[in-house]
């Protein structure tokens, strides 16, 4: 049976969609699946913002055939982990958790690196280039981290 890990941001056009590609990058695709969405519906069907692309493509990865999907309560379902963004993504996520072993499955992706310390990954959306570089080098950290204590 495959692991199956969902990368949730806001929009689901910068920071997840690199999250899903860099991990995706990373796992056996034939024992994990990774995924992504965005508490918001407003990029639905919509490719990865071209900064993410561009910074995904630079480091050898591929996201250009991802579209934008809004988190739902269904997700708990189909997931057996879901790694947020930042702490407003967190609690939006969990808003939408009807059980505890629902809330279990939630993280917050920087507490790999940062254990307990609710760090939030930026949001490079209205930055420059060099924040997409540098939320590039959090989320590859963090995934590292995924697949040692996973073991997947």
């Amino acid at each position: 049976m495959k692991t199956k890990i969902l990368m949730v941001c806001l929009g689901n056009i910068c920071r997840s969609p690199l999250a899903e590609g860099i991990l995706t990058a990373m796992v056996d695709p034939e024992k994990v699946q990774v995924d992504s969405a965005g508490t918001g519906s407003w990029h639905v069907g919509s490719k990865p913002d071209p900064r993410s692309i561009e910074v995904a493509e630079k480091n050898g990865i591929d996201i250009t055939q991802q579209r934008g999907k809004q988190f739902s309560t269904y997700d708990y379902e189909i997931y057996d982990h879901i790694f947020v963004m930042d702490t407003s993504n967190y609690r939006d996520v969990l808003k939408l958790a009807n059980t505890p072993e629902e809330k279990a499955k939630v993280a917050i992706i920087l507490d790999e690196i940062f254990p307990g310390e609710a760090v939030d990954v930026p949001d490079p959306y209205y930055g420059g280039h060099q924040g997409f570089d540098n939320v590039y080098q959090m989320l590859h950290q963090a995934c590292e981290k995924i697949v040692s204590r996973l073991s997947i």
